[in-house]
């Protein structure tokens, strides 16, 4: 059972990894799943816009490509983040960028977990769970928001 955090080549610092990793474990327990390999990779826009293009034929920016290589009930997957779209979806939202890197690593395990966000009814979900996720984040570690 093993989250880990790449930010080597992104230029940006992960703050509270160890916190992270635990939040993330537990998210996935919260679900009666069994945590195992979750690799969090850290890119820039045009990173995951040609990984995007070349795996998914889709030509588009997005937050956050999740591979999930889950087996049975145990979870197992790469997120791979660009955090330039996170840094510019924290200012369209009025939130801190640790807050929206948060919420994206949540979206990728809840993916991860079993959740989609193709259909409207499916994202409406995706943002519940998103939100429960955010706010046992915030109980774990004891954040208040202004």
């Amino acid at each position: 059972m093993s989250i880990y955090i790449h930010e080597e080549n992104s230029k940006f610092h992960v703050k509270q990894k160890r916190q992270l990793k635990k939040w993330l474990q537990e998210l996935i327990l919260l679900h009666v799943k069994i945590p195992g390999a979750v690799n969090i990779i850290l890119r820039t826009d045009e990173e995951l816009l040609e990984m995007n293009q070349s795996v998914l034929n889709h030509d588009t920016y997005t937050d956050i490509i999740t591979f999930n290589y889950n087996l049975g009930n145990t979870i197992h997957g790469d997120l791979f983040i660009s955090i330039d779209r996170v840094k510019e979806n924290a200012i369209k939202f009025a939130v801190p960028t640790d807050v929206e890197l948060r919420r994206v690593m949540a979206h990728g395990v809840l993916h991860l977990i079993g959740f989609n966000d193709k259909k409207e009814e499916e994202q409406t979900q995706m943002r519940i769970e998103e939100n429960k996720a955010l706010q046992i984040y915030d109980q774990m570690f004891h954040v208040k928001h202004e």
